[in-house]
């Protein structure tokens, strides 16, 4: 039997390992990894790509390479993509269409209408990926690997904040993101020899360096003329330490972790009219965030049947942040913030199977989640009148998850997956109104506009179901069917709840595959449940602008689907061939949430050579 899901699933906390921030869980990606040649002499194989869809006018080109020895090996990557402005669907909500734009003529903003509202104006962008990575074993029990992963980003838009309007008028003239850059050095040395205290360990170093920029200016009042820039760089330094050993029955993961983040925060702008320098603030503090953590992880087989998994995870975490270059614009009452605090994390579960065809999952874990320069430092307007001011006191909040899960075979016919999941979070960090020297609201961006922070609530929840099916129907036919079920609450300041603005509706996925090896294609639905006015998160209801409107006249967030079909043929030994028509309806929908409506009808072609 050779299901596609027999690797657990955990939706809890994914702190044991991976530590802060893993508090709903963790998405691990892996990239193209060095292979060594197995005999002697040298090897060469790759990939190349080419890709079009029509939404957005994608065009891509992607090749890979990878190459070398018994000792040696290498593989190089690059991608470049370029998309136009992103096309919705004809069939939904009229609130969606983008019926006008801004454009400068004659030194003078202009509203124009949009000769196409379906076309997202401007929403079009590119974007370049290289990677190169370099493996080297100087002996039977050393491997050393070097990666270089680089982006980079044209600019782009923010599509929200152009579609917002004050009173009729658009609220921004300007608003984007300069180019996004990041690269990362990486290197991790691997030694293996069975000893008392691992069988295998791992040192993981890492410099990362990160940049992007924010460029916004008014389309009326007294800030019309200024074009503001604001420029963050980070460097991020990481390093991990980890071992593992098995002894009998029970297999050992254990390590330490140091990470630092240096932020630093530049404003600046300049009169458009005749380029003289104007004095802003920055986004951020200049800003250190440093973690500690050690952990320890076992995995214990009791018996055929029964498993169980444990950890524990100490994380230390501190945060320095300087704000004495915002005294001049702000009135705040203190120059410095340093935070610090520390949790002490674990996870225990049990896995049952009386037979091979039924597993049965008992997990309960914490997590928690420490504030970084983000949260405790950030200022920047998130709606009309409406800004976010750093918080010197906030602290670390807390995950307290458990969850059951229920995998049963029926033959090789059936599959079923289920699982429940509840999440308690106390001292949740969210957006709060605040106060700055006694004050509710304060001048920003050339606007009085009222004082919010980032605040530890009393308290967050979250619960849900996740559905799994599949059914096959023969070796070439199966239907898969998906399904999540979710909701989030948390406590205001009157000790009413209101619902999370981050937990999703609804939504599910079903899929109707065939695969007769050198031909496979499926047809696939997808859809999402509505987000009512009444059930809509107090924060998301003063986002009218990416909302659908309601019998009542209010924001509100419907129910979307769409139905879509994809193939690939296997041409010969070395050509793959792949087409795709999405959201075959062309419905116009918007992801609960989103800042820019989803693609209309698309279709994808691509080729792929092997070499």
């Amino acid at each position: 039997m050779d299901w596609p899901w027999k690797m657990w699933r955990y939706f809890g906390p994914g702190s044991i390992i991976y530590g802060s921030d893993a508090v709903g869980g963790v998405m691990s990606f892996q990239t193209l990894s060095p292979k060594l040649s197995p005999k002697e002499g040298m090897y060469f194989n790759g990939d190349a790509l080419i890709r079009h869809s029509t939404a957005n006018n994608e065009k891509t080109a992607h090749a890979d390479l990878m190459y070398g020895g018994p000792r040696w090996a290498g593989v190089s990557s690059v991608t470049y993509s370029d998309f136009g402005d992103l096309r919705m669907g004809s069939n939904g909500p009229e609130e969606y269409l983008r019926k006008f734009y801004v454009q400068r003529i004659n030194d003078k903003d202009s509203i124009i209408a949009n000769p196409d509202p379906e076309i997202q104006r401007p929403s079009g962008y590119s974007q370049l990926n290289i990677m190169q990575k370099l493996r080297f074993k100087p002996g039977e029990n050393w491997n050393l690997e070097y990666g270089f992963h680089f982006s980079e980003t044209s600019e782009y838009s923010r599509y929200d904040r152009l579609i917002e309007t004050i009173n009729g008028v658009p609220r921004s003239a300007v608003w984007k993101y300069g180019p996004q850059k990041w690269n990362m050095h990486a290197l991790k040395v691997s030694y293996q020899n069975s000893n008392k205290f691992f069988d295998q360990a791992d040192l993981r170093l890492a410099l990362q360096n990160f940049e992007e920029s924010r460029i916004d200016r008014n389309f009326s009042g007294g800030q019309r003329f200024r074009l503001r820039t604001q420029l963050e760089q980070v460097k991020a330094y990481s390093a991990n330490l980890d071992f593992e050993k098995k002894s009998g029955k029970t297999q050992w993961v254990y390590g330490l972790e140091y990470v630092l983040n240096d932020v630093k925060s530049t404003g600046s702008a300049t009169d458009i009219r005749n380029n003289n320098p104007i004095n802003v603030p920055d986004r951020y503090p200049a800003s250190t965030w440093t973690s500690m953590a050690a952990y320890l992880t076992a995995n214990f087989k009791l018996s055929d049947r029964l498993n169980l998994h444990s950890g524990i995870r100490y994380n230390a975490f501190a945060i320095q942040s300087d704000f004495t270059r915002h005294l001049s614009f702000y009135p705040f009452d203190f120059t410095t913030s340093e935070l610090s605090n520390s949790a002490l994390n674990g996870t225990v579960g049990l896995v049952f199977s009386p037979d091979h065809d039924l597993k049965i999952s008992i997990t309960g874990s914490t997590g928690f989640r420490a504030p970084n320069v983000d949260d405790i430092g950030k200022i920047f307007d998130f709606g009309a009148r409406e800004v976010v001011v750093p918080n010197a006191s906030l602290k670390a909040e807390y995950a307290y998850n458990g969850e059951i899960s229920i995998l049963k075979y029926f033959g090789d016919l059936l599959l079923v997956d289920l699982s429940a999941f509840y999440t308690y979070l106390d001292n949740a960090m969210v957006r709060r109104a605040f106060q700055v020297g006694g004050r509710d609201s304060i001048l920003y961006n050339g606007v009085m506009s009222k004082v919010f922070a980032i605040q530890n609530a009393a308290f967050g929840d979250v619960y849900g179901l996740q559905a799994g099916l599949e059914i096959r129907f023969n070796t070439k036919l199966k239907l898969r069917t998906q399904y999540n079920y979710q909701i989030g609450n948390e406590e205001l300041d009157n000790g009413e709840k209101s619902r999370s603005r981050h937990a999703a509706p609804a939504f599910g996925v079903t899929r109707l595959i065939f695969n007769s090896g050198k031909f496979n294609a499926e047809a696939y639905a997808m859809y999402s449940s509505e987000v009512s006015y009444a059930n809509l998160n107090e924060e998301e209801r003063q986002k009218p602008a990416i909302y659908a409107t309601d019998a009542d006249g209010k924001p509100y967030s419907p129910s979307w689907y769409t139905l879509n079909v994809k193939a690939g043929y296997r041409l010969s030994r070395h050509i793959q061939l792949f087409a795709g028509l999405e959201n075959i309806t062309d419905q116009r929908y918007r992801p609960y949430s989103s800042g820019i409506v989803a693609p209309g009808r698309n279709a994808i072609v691509s080729v792929k050579i092997n070499y």
